[in-house]
């Protein structure tokens, strides 16, 4: 009979930043469209809604890794697979946003301006929701010990 390892306690943390990511780059999109549209037309309609869109896909990439990683909790390799999965992950979204910059940069239905502002905000925006989903967690100091090395 095998039994399955626990959810590492941080799962509950990274499910609650995804579903308040997502709903940060809707209502990035919803602000950051009309106002493009308003400051440069069209371009700046795209412009905002690529950024939320971006922020969405890269910012939740990191949220999305760590629940998949947490998936071979109990595995031996569980550490080394855990880092493989992050750090490609990461190497991953910075090949992607390296590609995109260049392919998307001096594009005429594209306000780059209107981009790069509305990515800067949803970064910001969502360095604040990190930081406050994980201050009201309720986490232990020390979590996920096994069995033979907890001091009770």
């Amino acid at each position: 009979m095998t039994t399955s390892a626990p959810a590492p306690s941080s799962t509950p943390v990274f499910r609650r930043i995804l579903v308040a990511g997502s709903l940060l780059a809707l209502a990035v999109a919803v602000v950051a469209a009309p106002v493009g549209y308003a400051v440069s037309g069209g371009p700046g309609l795209v412009g905002g809604i690529l950024g939320a869109a971006f922020a969405l896909v890269f910012l939740g990439a990191t949220a999305a890794s760590i629940l998949v990683a947490n998936r071979f909790a109990g595995s031996p390799l569980y550490t080394t697979l855990f880092f493989a999965v992050v750090m490609g992950t990461w190497i991953l979204k910075l090949v992607i946003f390296l590609v995109l910059a260049v392919v998307l940069r001096n594009q005429p239905w594209l306000d780059g301006k209107v981009l790069f502002v509305t990515l800067v905000a949803a970064v910001i925006g969502s360095l604040v929701l990190d930081v406050v989903v994980i201050s009201r967690s309720r986490m232990p100091l020390v979590s996920d010990l096994p069995a033979d090395r907890r001091i009770d």
